[in-house]
């Protein structure tokens, strides 16, 4: 009974020390007021601590994320949206920004900017998040670009190279190709270890699943992620869209990948941008965009780089796709990507119309820094062909008007359209480097010059096809390419 008293006893004294030490406080927390929705936008009013890009949890069950602070009210952008979701509902701060989950749980597979799933699967069951908007790379973590990156393209490989961390436009009116070509670098990257982003901004539900189906018949999702915010989710998901896809890529760039993203395509996006900035009052610049829409697509194309090898060494190449309106490439969208971008590969609609595919205007396309990861063979080979094709363009005109041309300049023009013909590439055909090389060897020393034009194709394929079956490289000895190029080329024209 003794042991009993004493143990109750030392229980009474702790319940009392612990009453004595503990501080009875009131909790406050601030809980704001829906006072109107609509267009994709709430105004929200008693939530004076609310800060930009915070992610606002509705008693609804949705989100928002602030986007606006103004003296006595929040305007938010909404992530989710029910049907309870009405002037009164009651908004809590969360504290949080906003993140998506990344991984490799996200290789093959289709979601939204918040991370959800459109493929009907299973949520991915991700590990780690990253935030949507985080600073760019510092300088001391970057490295000069000297790793090529392989679009399968004809042109692009040779006279526009693409280097691995380089920032690359893609440019044109609506129906040139443009997608296409994203696509192709997609599809190229298989067994190349580069890991692919693809991104679709404000697109119909029709081209996002062909888009998709594309890829799985290539079997290219192995190695990609789709983001997609097609064009009847809500202004907000399309404008977080890119900034998704690029935390996804990011992620594996730090981890020491290669990466590819596309943006398909910013024009969408800054049009989602304006919308909202209207929606949400703030004033109208140029074309009605607010004036920071090039902040806002510089901080996200500077966060794609090559890293240095003390930081990994990995890279995130971006394919960022811009629309213009009837060939207009001052307008005001167009102009900021060009100056934000490392160079662009422009479609011309009349090169289109010619059926010359794919329709890049060699004159107004460039490639700042791809040139420095450009493999050096082929750099040789392609270094003056750029030069010589725009003499050709220019030569050509002449004959449109029945002017004699010198026998030296009848050569050159004999020898552009071969070009001309070389370069031209079906879509969703990418080809091997190898390939092109082949090709660049037999037309630097006159292999194709007495083929017919319209033989070309056919013996192109041909070639693909014993390039392909050869063990040449692109390190193998030129005497190599040049005999095994003539005689693939002589025993096609023989059959």
């Amino acid at each position: 009974m003794l042991s009993q008293a004493i143990a109750s006893n030392q229980v009474l004294a702790s319940q009392a020390a612990w009453l004595r030490d503990y501080r009875f406080s009131l909790r406050v927390s601030e809980q704001g007021i829906v006072v109107s929705v609509g267009d994709g936008i709430a105004w929200i009013e008693g939530l004076p601590s609310a800060a930009m890009d915070e992610i606002l949890d509705l008693d609804d069950g949705s989100r928002a994320m602030v986007f606006q602070l103004e003296a006595h009210i929040v305007g938010a952008i909404l992530l989710e949206q029910t049907d309870r979701l009405t002037a009164g509902t009651i908004a809590h701060l969360s504290g949080r920004r906003m993140e998506i989950p990344t991984g490799e749980a996200l290789i093959g597979r289709v979601i939204d900017p918040l991370g959800n799933p459109l493929d009907g699967l299973d949520h991915p069951e991700c590990s780690a998040t990253r935030p949507l908007d985080i600073l760019s790379p510092p300088i001391t973590a970057r490295d000069f670009v000297h790793k090529p990156l392989y679009t399968g393209s004809k042109i692009v490989d040779t006279l526009i190279p693409i280097g691995k961390g380089q920032r690359q436009l893609i440019i044109g009116d609506n129906g040139l190709g443009k997608s296409s070509l994203a696509i192709d670098a997609v599809i190229n990257q298989r067994g190349q270890g580069v890991r692919c982003v693809y991104v679709l901004v404000g697109q119909k539900r029709s081209s996002v699943v062909d888009t998709i189906e594309t890829l799985r018949q290539s079997g290219s999702l192995m190695y990609t992620v789709l983001v997609v915010a097609e064009a009847t989710s809500l202004p907000g998901l399309k404008f977080m869209a890119p900034f998704a896809g690029c935390a996804v890529a990011e992620t594996w760039m730090w981890e020491g990948h290669d990466t590819l993203v596309v943006y398909d395509d910013l024009t969408m996006h800054a049009e989602a941008y304006r919308e909202l900035s209207l929606l949400l009052r703030r004033p109208p610049g140029r074309e009605a965009y607010p004036g920071d829409i090039f902040f806002l697509h510089s901080r996200l194309l500077e966060r794609s780089t090559c890293l240095a090898p003390a930081h990994g060494g990995g890279s995130m190449t971006a394919l960022p796709i811009v629309e213009t309106k009837e060939g207009e490439i001052a307008a005001y969208i167009p102009t900021n990507l060009i100056s934000i971008t490392d160079g662009q590969i422009y479609l011309d609609k009349r090169l289109f119309a010619s059926g010359i595919l794919p329709a890049i205007d060699v004159t107004r396309s460039v490639s700042r820094v791809g040139g420095k990861g450009q493999h050096h063979r082929i750099k040789e080979k392609a270094g003056r062909m750029k030069l010589e094709y725009l003499q050709f363009l220019e030569l050509e005109v002449f004959t449109r008007f029945g002017s004699r041309i010198e026998a030296s300049m009848e050569t050159k023009i004999a020898s552009g359209r071969v070009l001309r013909e070389l370069l031209k590439q079906d879509r969703l055909a990418p080809l091997p480097i190898e390939f092109h090389l082949a090709w660049l060897t037999g037309f630097q020393h006159g292999l194709f010059n007495k083929v017919p034009l319209a033989s070309i194709p056919a013996l192109l394929d041909s070639l693909a096809m014993r390039v392909k079956e050869s063990d040449l490289t692109l390190e193998s000895r030129e005497e190599e390419w040049i005999e095994a190029v003539s005689h693939w080329l002589d025993r096609h024209m023989a059959i």
